[in-house]
């Protein structure tokens, strides 16, 4: 009994001692204690293994120092999920205002992380968790990334082709579900590629090498390996160098410039290439302290620009100097400060399609004038040859920086190429190109087309459940543009999850009114009322579509599930008459984000590759809560 009461006390006195250092800790970082401090940070990591980890750590540091009213706390999990989802709800206890936290399981983690953020804000890093239970999510785009690494490989090997080991982080990671499947999708184009294996390395640089030391020991053999991350990629050169192999191609993931990072590991032959995944951890701490002080506008994702390196452009990368095209840019604005000019900013709207363009306009227009920057607008009308036109005069009249929402998302080059030679910086809103360069254009600002999409079909899954196959009319938007290539992806994905959907056919309009309600006529005269499920890729079809129901006898929303992407008003006034089921969010209230951005990069910041903003998804019972408060 006497040794279980001093196990008891010294439990006690240990949590008290581990307390009082904390507390101490929390007094004396980031700059002297005594001065007053605003918020308190957790960052939580699974692991300091990883150079990409360690290098985040110290972005954010040099930030928390930089800003001086912020303290922090790490957090090392030792590559334990169960020990990082404790460390998360002990910062937690400790009173912090905002968690930033870094994953390698996601599934694992991701209850942990919803139930932190029903208490505070969490900014999520790198690896996204499944489902929205986040304030903001800052990584890379994925699935490009992979599908850039499967260009490499290709370019890589030549016309010869050959044989492919892929050496994946976490299974059943998000991360690596996308990078995989642009990697894959690349390699798709050849026909004399072979992936003779994939292993699951879970990040690690040694388990890495142990798998590929068993299987070079069985006399087997390959021509490249692309690695999810540089750590896996440097285990595998190990493999390969200790087994005598020195002739095969090692791609990786993360590009972490420091002593024992990418440069100096394509410049001693280990590693062929790799793609730069960016930390985040200065923009981690800037967004946590706009998201503490409640500033408007936050977004719900901030994708990170990748660039590729090897040997042929190590050079060119150490050499290049963004900070002094930041600062040309900079020094710009003063100048025209000076000069008591206004920034310039050339907007070339792609048409009025619909309410939500109005309302995106409308947006434009307010924003630049509360904001002081001369707007100089005009509107292709749905001609992407008007809209190249607008923005060639644009570069003739020396704007300060250029944003367009492309109509469709290729036939751009040649006119972004004379913006960039031109030294004007292009953003790209709430549309997206297709482009062999993305450099360039400068950042896009708007949605997530693809994972609209697969909310929309998720809803649609939760809905419709049973043994029934149920048939679906698809009312595309414009041929080929981002919206309708996005949002048709991402539904597709996941209905082909469910064995009882299908699509009976696919229309592709204008995004209006009238087209909607055309393509809905075709449909009802083609297939009569055999059809289950109308998905529209925009309000302004869909509710053409109720009216062609209507007149055809049948009641939408009840004879047929109709479902629809924007979400404006007129779109909540239809789910709460009972004739429209659901409504994903496409805010079109971009313009004071495009100010910010513009606003930005004339005082030489630099901006994300992606600022993608925060949507709901909206039923009929959330629509008559919410009708009263509609922006847009």
């Amino acid at each position: 009994m006497m040794r279980r009461s001093l196990w008891s006390w010294g439990k006690l006195f240990v949590i008290a001692l581990l307390c009082i250092l904390i507390w101490h800790y929390i007094q004396g970082s980031g700059r002297e204690a005594g001065n007053d401090v605003r918020y308190l940070i957790g960052v939580s990591q699974p692991n300091l293994s990883e150079p990409w980890r360690v290098v985040m750590n110290d972005e954010i540091r040099k930030e928390v120092e930089r800003r001086g009213d912020v303290r922090v706390i790490f957090t090392d999990a030792a590559q334990s999920s169960s020990q990082q989802a404790d460390d998360v709800k002990n910062l937690l206890e400790y009173g912090i205002d905002l968690l930033i936290v870094s994953l390698d399981d996601p599934v694992a983690l991701t209850p942990t992380i919803s139930e932190a953020y029903r208490k505070i804000p969490v900014i999520v890093m790198g690896r996204g968790v499944t489902g929205y239970d986040y304030t903001l999510y800052i990584g890379t785009d994925n699935e490009m990334i992979g599908k850039k690494a499967g260009e490499f490989a290709l370019e890589t090997l030549g016309p010869a082709g050959g044989s492919m080991i892929e050496v994946q982080g976490l299974k059943g990671s998000p991360s690596v579900e996308e990078r995989s499947k642009g990697f894959r999708e690349a390699l798709a184009e050849s026909s004399n590629i072979e992936i003779t294996a994939t292993f699951n390395a879970d990040w690690q640089r040694d388990k890495a090498e142990d798998l590929l030391s068993e299987w070079f020991a069985a006399n087997r053999r390959v021509d490249l390996v692309f690695a999810h991350n540089e750590a896996m990629a440097l285990g595998a050169y190990r493999a390969a160098h200790h087994a005598g192999l020195e002739n095969i191609d090692i791609i990786g993931i993360d590009g972490v410039n420091s002593e024992n990072g990418s440069f100096k590991l394509i410049s001693e032959n280990r590693l062929t290439g790799t793609f730069t995944s960016p930390t985040g951890g200065k923009e981690a701490v800037n967004y946590a302290i706009d998201i503490l002080n409640k500033e408007k506008g936050i977004p719900k994702k901030v994708i990170l620009r990748s660039q590729k390196i090897t040997a042929q452009r190590e050079l060119s990368v150490k050499n290049s100097n963004p900070a002094k095209d930041r600062s040309d840019l900079e020094k710009r604005e003063t100048k025209k400060q000076d000069e008591g000019k206004s920034i310039v900013l050339g907007f070339a709207q792609v048409g009025t399609e619909s309410s939500w363009r109005l309302a995106n306009t409308k947006s434009v227009i307010a924003a630049a004038k509360e904001a002081g920057i001369e707007l100089l607008y005009d509107n292709a009308e749905q001609s992407q040859e008007k809209q190249i036109d607008i923005i060639r005069r644009f570069i003739k009249q020396k704007v300060d920086v250029i944003a367009f929402s492309p109509k469709t998302e290729t036939g751009w080059e040649d006119v972004l190429q004379e913006a960039k030679e031109a030294g004007i910086p292009v953003i790209l809103s709430d549309r997206e190109v297709n482009v062999s360069d993305d450099t360039l254009w400068t950042a896009y600002i708007g949605s997530d087309m693809i994972d609209e999409g697969r909310r929309a079909a998720r809803w649609l899954a939760g809905e419709l459940t049973g043994q029934k196959r149920y048939h679906i009319v698809e009312l595309q938007g414009t041929e080929k543009s981002a919206p309708a290539v996005g949002r048709k992806k991402g539904f597709e994905e996941v209905i082909r999850q469910h064995g009882n959907f299908e699509i009976l056919e696919s229309y592709s309009g204008d995004y209006t009114f009238e087209d909607g309600k055309e393509m809905m006529k075709s449909a009802l005269q083609k297939h009569g009322s055999l059809f289950d499920v109308v998905y529209s890729h925009n309000d302004d079809m869909a509710l053409g579509a109720i009216q062609a129901i209507e007149e055809y006898g049948l009641h939408p929303g009840k004879d047929m599930v109709i479902i629809s992407i924007d979400a404006t008003r007129p779109a909540f006034q239809a789910m709460v008459t009972g004739k429209l089921n659901m409504a994903v969010e496409c805010n079109p209230l971009l313009g004071p984000q495009l100010m910010k951005a513009v606003r930005d990069l004339m005082e030489g910041k630099e901006l994300p590759m992606k600022i993608i903003t925060s949507e709901g998804v909206f039923s009929q019972e959330t629509a008559k809560r919410e009708l009263q408060n509609r922006e847009f």
